[in-house]
């Protein structure tokens, strides 16, 4: 049976400049930050299957208080190691999002933080990241991750990896995001990426200014929960502290 388990790096919130601030209500207060700041749970998810350990995306890379990096405590919390990882599943290479597919170690080093892992990267993304740049995407550390030897480039519209997870082009968050529905045979399992951020808003029809083509995203995500709600998806939403993981009930 396919195990699920969220990675969560905690709560920022993002203003207009794009940095991630962390953010704990029980010392912080949300209208003390830039006007317009958004709230967001970082929260990249490792999923176990008969064939992979895999990690959906991989957060900003942030640190504890002890000097490990986050996602791979988090990973020792659920009883694995991070060398277990076989497979990393990017759905864009935003900052937040894949920032912690490297790290630097103590000798300034950049590393892969999955050292035995396939990093599976659309390649329209990788070009389209080095491209622009900031402030969206880290360009030293997409850099370092286009750097890496086992990279499984995906091309196309839409395609699969071993079988069992398909990849498709979606262009709604930004113009060459990527989603994937990873299906063993007995459950589908959906990863939406920044099209489906949060369940609060696969329920709610609106167009948001932080998309790319925002009234796309939107679309999609009508489309992503009148499918989940078909086939019964766990939805899988990587800014959502509440409801990490949840079928579609409405």
């Amino acid at each position: 049976m396919t195990k699920v388990y969220p990675l969560s790096e905690g709560t920022f919130t993002i203003g207009h400049d794009k940095i991630f601030v962390p953010f704990d209500d029980s010392e912080h207060v949300l209208e003390d930050r830039p006007i317009g700041s958004l709230l967001v749970e970082i929260q990249p998810f490792l999923i176990v299957t008969s064939k992979d350990l895999m990690v959906l995306d991989t957060g900003l890379g942030f640190r504890n208080q002890e000097g490990e990096l986050q996602i791979h405590a988090n990973i020792r919390q659920h009883g694995y190691e991070p060398e277990d990882v076989t497979k990393v599943l990017l759905s864009h290479l935003h900052k937040d999002h894949a920032s912690g597919a490297i790290y630097t170690d103590a000798y300034g080093q950049s590393l892969p933080t999955f050292s035995q892992a396939q990093y599976c990267i659309y390649r329209p993304e990788a070009r389209f990241a080095v491209e622009n740049g900031v402030p969206s995407y880290t360009p030293e550390d997409v850099a370092c991750l286009l750097g890496l030897e086992n990279i499984l480039w995906l091309d196309g519209e839409s395609g699969d990896i071993d079988g069992n997870i398909h990849f498709t082009h979606s262009g709604g968050h930004c113009p060459e995001h990527i989603v994937y529905l990873i299906d063993d045979g007995t459950e589908k399992i959906f990863f939406g990426g920044d099209e489906a951020p949060q369940y609060k808003q696969v329920k709610t029809k609106y167009i948001a200014k932080y998309d790319y083509d925002g009234r796309k995203a939107m679309e999609l995500r009508e489309q992503y929960a009148n499918q989940g709600r078909a086939e019964n998806w766990s939805l899988l939403f990587y800014h959502d502290a509440k409801t990490p993981i949840s079928k579609i009930n409405f």
